[in-house]
Order: structure tokens, then sequence, then C-alpha cells
């Protein structure tokens, strides 16, 4: 791997595409990370209705972009080496390609090869309420080595924005590839029930 750890970023169709914008911005920041970015087509239907923003508003943010349909590219494949992936936000129908291995687009394909090579993946769920397949889909997903995180707010470091409220979630979340980013964290309570 080159001097810069390589991650990966999958955009789908689930609504909570401002995580997807805020990880991107806040990875700019980080001089030691390369961020790869696929984004499905209704990944991009969501940017553009819940952002107003543009394909290329979006690909502008990261420094390497594939198409989702590129099954063939360097992501698809457990040589090219990465600190693994996030689906940000996670729809159900991609939890549920992953679940059974169906690796039919290259962010499929990509979260496969995360798995298969025993590297971090980080799944963003959204949906509720849940259903009996999505649990069961959830689960099987976290046999297989993969991390379900629901982008739930913390009320801990007391928001007083949307905004503290999604940054706070991504830096937890990057946090778990050792990627370190401005934001509140967890100092303890004192005092005693």
């Amino acid at each position: 791997m080159s001097g810069k750890r390589r991650f990966v970023i999958g955009i789908t169709g689930a609504t909570g595409a401002t995580y997807a914008l805020r990880m991107l911005q806040a990875l700019r920041g980080v001089p030691d990370v390369e961020s790869h970015l696929v984004v499905t087509p209704s990944g991009l239907l969501n940017i553009k209705y819940e952002l107003g923003l543009s394909r290329q508003d979006v690909q502008a943010l990261a420094d390497r972009v594939y198409s989702f349909r590129d099954v063939g590219a360097t992501l698809a494949s457990g040589g090219f080496a990465t600190v693994g992936m996030v689906v940000v936000p996670c729809s159900m129908r991609t939890l549920a390609a992953v679940a059974h291995g169906l690796s039919d687009n290259l962010v499929t394909r990509a979260a496969d090869v995360t798995l298969k090579e025993r590297r971090r993946l980080v799944l963003m769920v959204r949906e509720t309420p849940l259903n009996l397949a999505h649990l069961r889909n959830m689960t099987a997903v976290t046999e297989m080595g993969g991390i379900i995180f629901p982008p739930l707010p913390a009320f801990y470091h007391h928001p007083k924005t949307l905004d503290e409220m999604v940054d706070h979630t991504v830096a937890r979340v990057l946090e778990l590839f050792d990627i370190h980013v401005p934001g509140p964290h967890w100092e303890g309570a004192s005092g005693s029930d």
C-alpha cells in the first residue's frame, strides 16, 4: 500500500446522505487517508433530493471515484489493500446483498472483498421499523465479521444542531478504522446514582 491509508466509501439509496457527505468532508482533513468512493444510482438520487447536490459535487470530495457498475475495478480485488470500507447510508437491499454474497455491483463486491480479506466493514443501515429479514441479514453480516452501525444520534455531548449530531456519528464510525477527526468524545460521567 502507498503512504496513504486507502479507505472505501459506498453510498447507497437509503436516507441519510448527509452522513456520507460529512464523512467525505471530514476525510479531506486527514492527510494520511485516501478516500475511494462508489455511489449507486439510488444513492445519487438521495444526494440530489436530500442535499440538493450533484454527482460532481460529491465526487469532488473523494480522492478516487469508481462507477458502481465497474466490478473489474481495483476495489473488486483483495490484492488492493485498504483499511476497510463503510457503506453510508446502507440500504436494506445492499445489506441483503452483502449478507448473501451477491456481488452484483461494485459496492456489494467491494464489501464482499472487505469481508473475505478480514478487513473492517461497517454498514450504516437506515430503515425503521425493522422486519425479520432485516434483522437476520444484520445477524449474518455480523457473523461474517461486519459491523452494523445504525446512525443513531447520541445526546450526552448536548448537541445544539443536526450538524453536531451527524459529525459525532461520523467521528465514531471513523474511530473504528483508527481514523481520528475532531468531534466530541465521551469523557465519562461523575457522580453516582
